[in-house]
């Protein structure tokens, strides 16, 4: 590809940022190896649009949901309005961090017919008693 085509593609997705070429801005790129070890590409849930978008801008997105920073614009205080709940997902950037909540929560587990599924936390320890055995060695049939 020429570089012509990469600052298209730049220019592409910088104008999908809800149209404000400043919102949701960071320094940083946003990975989720815990959620997505394999990256957002490679994962098969996300477009990869979707994948350029969550790397570029998911860092700002995750500050502005969890309120370490502020909002800049108004793209950025509809987007907070978005996730506390108060407003539908409507721009591409919302609906991206809404997909992006969702399958970070991970997909439900189905138990297959006869499997229990007990959280680690509910183990149950079974107490056995040793005093009750015989022993099966008498002293009178030791070899000499």
């Amino acid at each position: 590809m020429s570089e012509q085509s990469f600052i298209n593609a730049k220019q592409g997705i910088d104008a999908n940022t809800n149209g404000h070429s400043n919102s949701f801005l960071s320094t940083k790129r946003f990975y989720d190896d815990a959620n997505f070890p394999k990256g957002f590409k490679r994962c098969g849930d996300f477009t990869s649009k979707e994948a350029d978008l969550l790397e570029q801008h998911g860092q700002a997105m995750k500050n502005l949901a969890d309120g370490s920073q502020l909002p800049r614009n108004v793209d950025e205080d509809q987007f907070i309005s978005v996730i506390q709940g108060t407003l539908p997902a409507t721009t591409p950037m919302e609906l991206l961090w809404s997909k992006y909540c969702r399958l970070a929560k991970g997909k439900p587990f189905y138990a297959v017919l006869g499997t229990i599924n007990t959280p680690a936390s509910a183990k149950v320890e079974i107490e056995v008693e040793f005093d009750d055995v015989e022993e099966d060695v008498s002293d009178t049939d030791e070899p000499e």
